[in-house]
């Protein structure tokens, strides 16, 4: 069918307008994240989100949660001021009605009933409503008690006065809708952290958590607030600090910052950051503040005290190496990334958090020359193990620049002149023929090529003795010099950077996991050291005319593309099968030249929590696999993006 009869059967009746809470029933990932176990939790965090906003703005100080008997239905309760239930005059709607039927519907768009809030986006409840198989909201103000019952989204009925009511504040039942979740049943210990999270975040909130079943009732309020926090997470972490004393810093002004730090044994750097008491995992604009003031407030430390440092070069990785902190700023008006507000964007929170925690900490470690003398001592033995490695790394035996050929079955491509095993590259691919693409689209000087044959063995629940006989991990492990195991030796790497790059496919992915799983069994560290990534090699061409070329990694990235193109566009795309019928100067233009590609580093959050996932994901118990894909269907969507 050309394309000319194609786009006439396309006509106005085909466009669909999701009106009310449909598009939230409809993409629901959109809104939560994943209907997965975390977007079932978001729901959660999204009510009581907005029980804080009260304690926030003063209206409230304390929060109860109940986990009903039944697991898969809870409520949220506070006393603030109770959601208004008069009616709007515009829309003939209590706003009780509005804010939990309608879109971009509340009081927080302003700050004339919020100073701060984590839920600027009015969308929160009624997205909980949307995606609940039933929600009552209970309100009680002025002396009466109102409620409402919903249904999927959908009002059962006006907000009647049920009777008296002595108090104020806001009662929120849900129950998830299983239409939309793989599974709705709760899980107690993910919500009771989160709440004691909550606590110490807000230290004059009292927060109570009972569990029905059990009969079980948890208070929590930690007025030491992040101080407190920060001494459980090196606790539970089993970190070992440097000095026992933390440094904070706090701006209490319109936009509050508080900050506490401290440095550990620990070669990881940790931060925990939050934004108008909302977790953001992704870090963002406020973190980055944080990290260049601690730089900062160490060099002007070494040049105002003249440290000798003996030819050592201070890195800004060698002074945050070890540290730990807990950064929390209050916003007026935050700028999140996404409904999920996983990081922070407002650009004027990086020199506001700069400026406060810079010249605080500079003062403090000025005041304290003991506590200095350790943290100092600690940046000094980072700096000399970095270089100490890198001189390591300098010392293998490379008659030529990468070393001998080896004459492996999977034929490694080595690089032709390199002679900084930091500079070198080795991509894995899977086959002869990705294999020859890469190698005539390589920049041979410093980029390698090791082709696997096939499918490579699942080494989950396997000895190490038995995984080296499967050939293509012996030839792995031999390319990359640092042996395996007990005998694992980083210094002797002799890549810079190990890229598995992969058909942008299912079974590309599959193959990415497989490997995945023996990196992380066999040879952890490579991934703690940020030695491992994997590329985004495209799945379509799009050309829109003569000049305009778009790379998209997987189909929502093509469908988003196509959306931003003029309406009268006529884009031509192209599907690639795979990297070895992918020419190899695309390859080189799209996912192996170092100016234009995207590489994904492979890093772990938790340890604990990785392994968890290996065992259910690849182990031999094939019941555990099967409810984590019924749990987790969504989020394997989104990580398939």
């Amino acid at each position: 069918m050309s394309t000319a009869s194609r786009s006439s059967t396309y006509t106005a009746a085909d466009i669909e307008v999701l009106e009310g809470l449909e598009p939230v029933r409809k993409r629901p990932a959109m809104y939560i994240g994943g209907t997965d176990v975390r977007g079932l939790h978001h729901l959660l965090w999204e009510i009581v989100d907005n029980s804080i906003d009260e304690y926030m703005n003063g209206h409230a100080d304390h929060i109860s949660v109940t986990l009903h008997k039944d697991g898969r239905s809870i409520s949220v309760t506070d006393n603030g001021r109770g959601i208004p239930v008069d009616k709007h005059k515009k829309y003939k709607k209590t706003a009780l009605e509005l804010i939990l039927t309608t879109l971009h519907a509340g009081g927080k768009f302003s700050d004339k009933n919020y100073m701060h809030s984590g839920g600027l986006h009015g969308v929160g409840a009624s997205v909980v409503n949307a995606l609940s198989k039933e929600l009552i909201a209970t309100v009680k103000r002025e002396g009466a008690e109102w409620q409402q019952r919903f249904v999927r989204g959908i009002a059962k009925g006006d907000a009647e006065k049920v009777g008296k009511a002595n108090g104020h504040g806001t009662t929120i039942f849900f129950r998830p809708d299983e239409e939309i979740f793989a599974r709705t049943d709760f899980v107690p210990e993910v919500i009771k952290s989160h709440l004691e999270d909550v606590s110490f975040i807000h230290p004059g909130l009292k927060i109570t958590y009972a569990e029905e079943a059990k009969g079980e009732k948890v208070v929590y309020a930690n007025p030491g607030g992040i101080k407190d926090y920060l001494a459980k997470v090196i606790e539970g972490d089993q970190k070992k600090l440097v000095v026992e004393t933390l440094f904070s810093a706090e701006k209490d002004d319109t936009d509050k910052i508080q900050v506490t730090l401290a440095w550990t044994e620990s070669t990881d750097e940790s931060v925990r950051s939050y934004c108008n008491g909302i977790r953001t995992r992704g870090g963002g604009t406020h973190e980055a503040g944080l990290r260049s003031a601690v730089v900062k407030a160490v060099r002007n430390y070494l040049e105002t005290h003249e440290i000798p440092l003996k030819g050592i070069t201070i890195t800004a990785e060698d002074i945050r190496e070890g540290m730990v902190g807990i950064l929390s700023v209050f916003v007026r008006e935050p700028q999140f990334q996404g409904q999920t507000k996983d990081k922070l964007n407002n650009p004027e929170m990086t020199p506001a958090v700069d400026n406060v925690v810079r010249p605080a900490l500079e003062n403090w470690l000025n005041n304290n020359p003991s506590i200095s003398d350790k943290i100092i001592g600690r940046i000094v033995l980072a700096a000399r193990a970095r270089m100490a490695s890198r001189e390591a790394v300098k010392e293998v035996k490379r008659k030529s620049p990468i070393g001998r050929k080896l004459n492996l079955p999977g034929k490694l491509a080595d690089c032709t002149s390199s002679t900084s095993p930091e500079e070198s590259e080795l991509f894995i691919v899977e086959g002869d023929s990705a294999g020859g693409s890469a190698k005539q689209g390589r920049n041979a000087k410093y980029q390698a090529v090791l082709p696997l044959r096939g499918k490579v063995l699942n080494s989950e629940g396997i000895s190490l003795s038995k995984a080296l006989q499967h050939g293509e991990f012996a030839d792995l492990v031999q390319a990359l010099g640092t042996g395996v195991g007990d005998s694992f030796d980083i210094s002797r790497l002799r890549y810079g950077k190990i890229i598995l790059l992969m058909d942008a496919d299912y079974d590309g992915h599959n193959i990415t996991t497989l490997l995945l799983t023996f990196f992380f069994r066999h040879m952890p560290e490579l991934i703690r050291k940020e030695k491992l990534f994997i590329a985004r090699p495209p799945l379509y061409k799009i050309r829109v005319g003569k000049d305009q070329t778009y790379w998209a990694h997987d189909d929502v990235h093509k469908e988003e593309i196509l959306s931003k193109l003029p309406s009268n566009a006529k884009p031509e795309m192209t599907r690639f099968k795979g990297l070895g019928e992918m020419p190899p100067q695309t390859l080189a233009e799209t996912t192996l030249d170092r100016r234009h590609r995207t590489l994904l580093k492979v890093s772990i959050e938790s340890e604990l929590e990785t392994d968890k996932i290996f065992v259910t994901l690849m182990g031999k118990e094939a019941s555990l696999r099967y409810q984590f894909i019924m749990d987790s269907a969504g989020l394997a969507d989104e990580l398939d993006i």
